[in-house]
C-alpha cells in the first residue's frame, strides 16, 4: 500500500502518453515527481556508465541514489497503462474528439500555471524564454512532411530519441513528434508487426536519449532552475496546438463550433489539475 500512490502516478503517466498530443512529463510535473524522476533517471544512466567502464564502486554507489521504491512502482503503473487505462482514453478520443481534447488543453495549462510557480522569479530574460519556446513549439508541431516509406534502422534509431523526450519533458508529446518527423506509421507498423530490429533501434534510441536528457536536466535544474522551468511553460503552451478541439484531417486549426460544453470541459480540467498539484505540492512538503 505503501507504493500505490506511485503505482496510481504510473497509470496516469502511462495512459497520457500514449494520447496523440499527451505527454508523460506533464503528468509528472502536475503530480509534483518530475525532479524526484529526473533525478533517479539521471542516476540510473550514470549507473550505466559507471559499469561500462568497469567502475564498480562508482556504479554502487548511483545504484544506491536511485529511488527503487519510487521508480519500480512508477515503471510498473507506466506498463500497464499502456495496455489497459490508455484504451479507455483512446476510445474517448475516438467517440468525443472535441470533448476529451478540450479536457486535455485543460490539463496541459493548468499544469503550464502550476509551473508558473514553481519559478523562484521571474525576470524579463525567463519570460522571453517561455514566450520564444512557446512560439517555437507552436509551429514546429505544426509541420507535417507526409511518413517515410520504408525507413532504414537509424530512422528508427533518430525515431526513438525524438518519442522517448516526451517520458521527462512537458508540453513534447511523442505521438505527435513522430508524426511530424514522417515516423509515426512506420513505428506503429513495426509495433504492430512486431518486427525486432526496427524495435531494438527504436529501444536503443530512447534509452540513450533518457540517459542524456535526464543528466542534462538533472544539471540544469541545479544551475539553471528558473530558465530551464520557463522553457517548459513554453514547451506545454506551444503543445496545445496538437491537442486543438477543432482541426481537419490535416491537423490544421478551425475555428471553434459549438465552444460553450469544451471550454467549461477544458476549464473543469484547469481546475482538477490546479487542485492535485496543490495538494501534490502540499503532501511532498509534508514528506520531507
Amino acid at each position: 500500500m505503501r507504493h500505490l500512490p506511485d503505482l496510481l502516478r504510473g497509470l496516469l503517466m502511462g495512459s497520457v502518453y500514449l494520447v496523440p498530443g499527451g505527454d508523460g512529463g506533464t503528468v509528472a510535473l502536475v503530480l509534483g515527481i518530475y525532479e524526484r524522476l529526473i533525478a533517479s533517471l539521471h542516476a540510473g544512466s550514470a549507473a550505466i556508465g559507471a559499469l561500462l567502464r568497469g567502475r564498480w564502486a562508482d556504479t554502487r554507489r548511483h545504484l544506491r541514489e536511485v529511488e527503487w521504491g519510487f521508480l519500480i512502482p512508477l515503471v510498473i503503473g507506466i506498463a500497464v497503462a499502456a495496455f489497459t487505462v490508455a484504451s479507455l482514453i483512446d476510445d474517448l478520443l475516438h467517440d468525443h474528439p472535441v470533448t476529451t481534447s478540450a479536457a486535455f488543453v485543460g490539463l496541459v495549462l493548468g499544469a503550464a500555471w502550476l509551473a508558473w510557480g514553481m519559478v523562484d522569479h521571474w525576470t524579463p530574460q525567463r519570460s522571453m524564454i517561455a514566450a520564444v519556446t512557446a512560439v517555437i513549439t507552436f509551429i514546429a508541431l505544426g509541420v507535417n512532411p507526409g511518413q517515410i516509406e520504408d525507413p532504414a534502422l537509424v530512422a528508427f534509431f533518430l525515431a526513438g530519441i525524438v518519442s522517448l523526450v516526451a517520458l521527462i519533458l512537458p508540453g513534447f508529446p511523442g505521438s505527435t513528434a513522430l508524426i511530424t518527423i514522417g515516423m509515426y506509421s512506420a513505428v506503429v507498423d513495426a509495433v504492430a508487426d512486431r518486427q525486432v530490429a526496427p524495435l531494438a533501434a527504436f529501444g536503443l534510441g530512447g534509452v540513450l536519449c533518457l540517459a542524456a536528457l535526464s543528466t542534462a536536466l538533472d544539471r540544469l535544474l541545479h544551475s539553471r532552475h528558473d530558465a530551464v522551468v520557463a522553457a517548459l511553460i513554453g514547451l506545454m503552451v506551444g503543445s496545445v496546438r496538437t491537442l486543438w478541439p477543432w482541426q481537419d484531417d490535416a491537423g490544421s486549426m478551425l475555428a471553434p463550433v459549438d465552444w460553450l460544453g469544451p471550454l467549461a470541459l477544458a476549464l473543469a480540467g484547469f481546475v482538477v489539475v490546479a487542485g492535485v498539484g496543490r495538494l501534490a505540492a502540499r503532501r511532498e512538503r509534508t514528506s520531507s
